[in-house]
């Protein structure tokens, strides 16, 4: 079975949702619990914009982790500037991560109107910190903030900014769907078009989940080759969600043919999912798919009778491969 790695970005990319505030306990809590389920990456956050990502970071390299590796996540180095001096790469090294992400500008409108520079400064921004946190002996994952939007609007600068990322030693470029407005066939193909033009760099995905399809989008996308998938435990994240791992991880393995988890460590998902919750102080989704309390709930007759006549007439998966459980809702007439 071909592997797909697991990124998870709850610690960052999930702490950006309304109604979430995890303290440094808690993200290292999570982080051990991630571990112990087979996640392959933590992004445990932004050293250079948080003291608590930097005491996060510092507590974490005494874990005892026996599979995750911690990364920390950071920008391109500043317009205009040299990457030896640039604050937010220094901090980025300092947390002493064997892996580090950098996220760089992929859509023009973002280089001319937020980053306010030139297209040119922008591939160097990209190429340069590349580069120099490469000269670091890092593992460098890079993040094409905006990738599918950039793409639409001009996919020849789009493509130059993950080829400047790859060509200066990026080990994996991960295309963002930043605003989370792609659709799963767009998705298909454009990272086709990456695969054609990067065919020995390994290629991930970061789905936002704004029009309904940040699952499918990350399915989409290794369909088309990446085998690096990001994402956060029950979708939590800015705005309406990140893509959510707890479907995408079985979808992957049981839908797919992927592999992503043992198949022991799959049947404690919704325990996970569970856990997170319950450290993010937040409801459990009842109605999630896979972990949800009534993921496999039948309240129909005629789904409960056929359910007893045959278990798989009403379910798509055994519910103990994620470690659910099916139930009958009964309904009480007077």
């Amino acid at each position: 079975m071909t592997e797909v790695l697991l990124y998870d970005t709850t610690l960052r990319d999930g702490t950006q949702r309304e109604g979430i505030s995890l303290s440094v306990d808690d993200k290292l809590k999570i982080a051990l619990k991630l571990d112990d389920m087979g996640i392959d990456y933590i992004e445990g956050g932004w050293p250079g914009s948080k003291p608590k990502d930097v005491e996060f970071v510092r507590r974490a390299a005494s874990l005892p982790f026996t599979h995750a590796t911690v990364t920390a996540f950071g920008s391109t180095r500043r317009k205009n500037s040299i990457p030896e001096e640039d604050v937010n790469l220094r901090a980025l090294l300092e947390a002493e991560t064997p892996v580090v992400t950098l996220v760089g500008k992929s859509w023009d409108l973002h280089v001319k109107d937020v980053l306010d520079t030139s297209m040119e400064e922008n591939l160097l921004m990209i190429g340069e910190s590349v580069a120099y946190c490469k000269e670091q002996d890092k593992e460098v994952i890079f993040d094409a903030e905006h990738f599918f939007d950039g793409f639409k609007a001009d996919p020849e600068y789009a493509l130059a900014t993950v080829k400047t990322a790859a060509v200066n030693g990026a080990d994996c470029v991960v295309l963002c769907d930043t605003n989370g407005g792609s659709l799963p066939w767009e998705i298909e193909e454009i990272v086709n078009d990456v695969r054609a033009l990067l065919p020995s760099t390994q290629i991930g995905i970061h789905a936002h989940d704004d029009g309904g399809c940040g699952v499918a989008n990350s399915l989409a996308a290794v369909r088309a080759g990446a085998l690096h998938v990001q994402g956060t435990i029950n979708g939590y994240g800015e705005r309406v969600a990140n893509a959510n791992l707890t479907t995408i991880i079985p979808d992957l393995q049981l839908k797919m043919g992927y592999a992503s988890l043992p198949p022991e460590k799959l049947r404690q998902l919704t325990e996970m999912s569970r856990y997170v919750a319950e450290v993010a102080n937040l409801p459990p989704d009842d109605h999630a798919p896979f972990v949800g309390a009534s993921a496999f709930a039948h309240k129909g007759g005629i789904h409960v009778a056929a359910m007893l006549k045959n278990i798989e007439s009403y379910q798509h998966i055994d519910p103990e491969l994620v470690g659910n459980q099916q139930r009958s809702v009964c309904l009480l007439y007077t």
